[in-house]
């Protein structure tokens, strides 16, 4: 099966595609994989660190309101779509899959233009406008949670179907002793780790240096913070400001290219409400404090938070509440109280789901079948 894999801008859309690329890969050794994304996007640089093919097209992002930007969009759209109809005719994919994104735009159009067959995977509560679109011309459309069949189109209901979010083959099979005994953890130590995203948060940043304060340099507590890579220099100069001398149980990075380690080894994860984020620490049953970005489209992170809160797999605190005082609150409540901890976590693996890539999987060969019946 020739498969050519979309999605990107972030990770949130980067590592589903990146899960189902490797699951592909892992099923068939005869199978082909091309990932189309952007020249500058995140995934240009994370893509072919995995050892897949990567080309790029051109793609803009939509603005919501009535813009010049927009038209600006339409002609680079358009190019997009050319660009991508060139890809597909030389690589003739038997399927394109697309995780969303803006680059995704272009490409599932030109596949559904040339009658190749098409799946879009939505990974959040609340779909991303692109993936609303495409909706309408995609054959399949994958989703996470059940409460976002709510917000497509009617016409398009009968082509959804529920498979839940893809994770990385690095997560699926981290082993939390082994984790741990890499980072140095003994048995009864509490390690948070903490991360805004790919791209990180501001309000996490901020938050989190008053945490930094209190746990600096205390025994039997270690946390790993990731700022994210444009944000983590003025996180240093803040750390300068305070005149803050980071002990040894406190890490900083800007980007952590090993999350499987520092997710499977954590009892907290502090951080955004991203929905691969939730896949991920829901698979491996980690606790977590989320924060839901208040500037992401349609405030769809606080629909996937609220889904974790409901079930007692997690605290939440939104942005406009978040300060030191109550992220270092929200903490000391579930370490002090090492019951609620231990049904967090419980609660959290209760939600995973490790049969995803399967189910994706199973879909993609279903209908490449069905479209190549169709034809004869």
């Amino acid at each position: 099966m020739r498969v050519l894999i979309t999605g990107g801008g972030t990770g949130g859309h980067i590592n589903p595609a990146l899960a189902i690329a490797q699951k592909v890969r892992q099923q068939d050794p005869y199978n082909e994989i091309l990932y189309v994304g952007t020249k500058t996007g995140l995934e240009s640089e994370l893509i072919p660190k995995e050892g897949f093919e990567f080309k790029y097209v051109t793609a803009k992002f939509l603005r919501r309101k009535i813009s010049i930007e927009n038209v600006k969009t339409f002609f680079a759209s358009v190019k997009g779509v050319m660009e991508a109809a060139k890809i597909i005719n030389d690589f003739k994919p038997d399927i394109v899959v697309g995780t969303g994104g803006y680059v995704c735009g272009p490409v599932v159009l030109a596949a559904s233009l040339k009658k190749v067959p098409t799946m879009i995977h939505e990974q959040n509560v609340f779909p991303g406008i692109t993936n609303r679109m495409l909706a309408k011309v995609a054959d399949v459309v994958a989703i996470s949670f059940n409460e976002a069949e709510k917000y497509f189109p009617g016409q398009v209901r009968d082509k959804l179907i529920l498979v839940g979010n893809p994770v990385r083959k690095d997560i699926l099979n981290a082993d939390r002793r082994k984790s741990r005994a890499r980072l140095n953890l003994r048995s009864d130590d509490i390690l948070i780790y903490s991360f805004g995203g790919s791209g990180g948060q501001i309000s996490l940043n901020e938050a989190i240096i008053d945490v930094i304060k209190k746990y600096n340099g205390q025994n039997g507590i270690s946390i790993i913070h990731v700022t994210g890579k444009k944000l983590h220099d003025g996180f240093m100069d803040k750390i300068e400001e305070e005149k803050i001398i980071l002990d040894e149980n406190i890490e900083i990075k800007d980007y952590m290219y090993d999350a499987a380690t520092a997710l499977s080894g954590a009892d907290i994860v502090i951080g955004s409400a991203g929905a691969i984020t939730i896949a991920e620490i829901t698979l491996l049953g980690v606790p977590s404090i989320l924060i839901p970005k208040t500037y992401t489209a349609e405030n769809h992170q606080e629909y996937n938070a609220r889904a974790l809160e409901k079930e007692g797999a997690a605290k939440v605190i939104l942005e406009k509440d978040l300060s030191g005082k109550e992220l270092i609150k929200a903490i000391e409540d579930i370490i002090k109280n090492k019951n609620l901890l231990k049904t967090m976590a419980l609660n959290s693996k209760r939600m995973g789901n490790a049969d995803v890539e399967n189910k994706i999987y199973e879909s993609m060969v279903k209908l490449v079948g069905s479209k190549s019946g169709s034809n004869k």
